[in-house]
């Protein structure tokens, strides 16, 4: 078994990631600036730390034998309120950890790298970032993949990870879900995208698939490859008096993308088990419950909750360490 540092464990993937690691009998440690969160509940050893603090961070990974990478401002609108920022924390900050540490990495990117391209994309297919958020985990997947790591290109994800994990609504089925269950109703905008979408628990058993392996390279991840509008179709299904309201009017993100991800079923026999209806339930669950009310609380976006705190003066992120330039 392995002692595993699950750097930013404390967010959307890390819940149930860590959960997975330890039933496989990991001995985990979780290092993490709690930026969305004001407290970690969780009985999982745990560091609070900022990833640009190279010399905090250190110790802990001189203790691990793999590195699972989870720290990242993400998202295009998180990432496009200060470019020096994001590239400090998502291209510098892991520049420094392959610099330091020698053993098995595993590394989240994105399917974004693939911005709009038509067809069923492969990891050899030609990468077009159209967004500093894409640019920048592409940059990070460079990095990594010379070092001899393993990233994961995550296609966009769903679903509830664990009971202490923060729930993400500037994610497409976690928002439309939501939106249909609350008012009865939900806007698409276009909706010929594409979307690959992926579990968020999902995720976490593709790590624990490669921990302590030596699976290496960089794999797509996903389940099933749906267009927006075909998905709000299928939430209507499950709630016949949600209106879903379409428009040809185009909105902003212009990402378009379906992936395959045989390379990882062939490589170490990836096999998603969590469908989208399974996450339209989590979330409809959840809604109908009175657990989430407002999904314009700030609390649910990376972007409108970090928007007011990328001012030097008042972040917690600009203030608490220096910046790497």
């Amino acid at each position: 078994m392995a002692k595993v540092l699950v750097v930013g464990g404390a967010g959307y993937i890390g819940g149930s990631l860590t959960d997975q690691l330890l039933s496989k009998g990991h001995e985990v440690r979780v290092y993490d600036f709690l930026l969305y969160e004001q407290r970690y509940l969780k009985k999982i050893d745990f560091v609070r730390g900022d990833v640009r603090d190279l010399p905090k961070l250190k110790p802990h990974l001189d203790w691990a034998d793999t590195v699972v990478w989870l720290a990242a401002l993400v998202g295009d609108g998180a990432c496009s309120l200060d470019a020096d920022l994001t590239r400090a924390i998502n291209v510098e900050a892991v520049k420094s950890m392959v610099r330091a540490f020698s053993r098995q990495v595993v590394f989240m990117s994105t399917c974004s790298v693939y911005g709009a391209q038509d067809g069923v994309l492969t990891e050899d297919s030609p990468t077009s970032p159209l967004s500093l958020y894409a640019v920048t985990k592409y940059e990070a997947e460079q990095i990594v993949s010379a070092a001899g790591g393993t990233c994961f290109r995550l296609g966009t994800l769903f679903g509830v990870g664990d009971p202490f994990s923060r729930i993400r609504l500037d994610l497409v089925l976690n928002l439309l879900t939501t939106k249909a269950c609350l008012y009865g109703r939900a806007s698409v905008f276009g909706g010929e995208q594409y979307r690959p979408l992926l579990h968020v628990r999902d995720v976490g058993t593709a790590v624990v698939q490669v921990t302590g392996s030596n699976y290496r390279g960089v794999f797509n991840l996903h389940r099933d490859n749906l267009t927006i509008s075909a998905l709000a179709d299928r939430i209507a299904e499950f709630y016949p008096e949600v209106t879903i309201e379409k428009t040809q009017m185009k909105f902003e993100d212009a990402r378009n993308y379906r992936v395959s991800s045989d390379k990882a079923r062939s490589t170490f026999g990836f096999a998603p088990a969590l469908d989208i209806d399974i996450g339209i339930r989590e979330i409809g669950d959840l809604v109908r419950e009175g657990r989430i009310r407002d999904p314009n609380d700030v609390q649910y976006s990376n972007f409108d909750y970090l928007r007011p705190m990328v001012i030097p003066a008042r972040s917690p992120l600009g203030g608490e360490i220096p910046i790497w330039r």
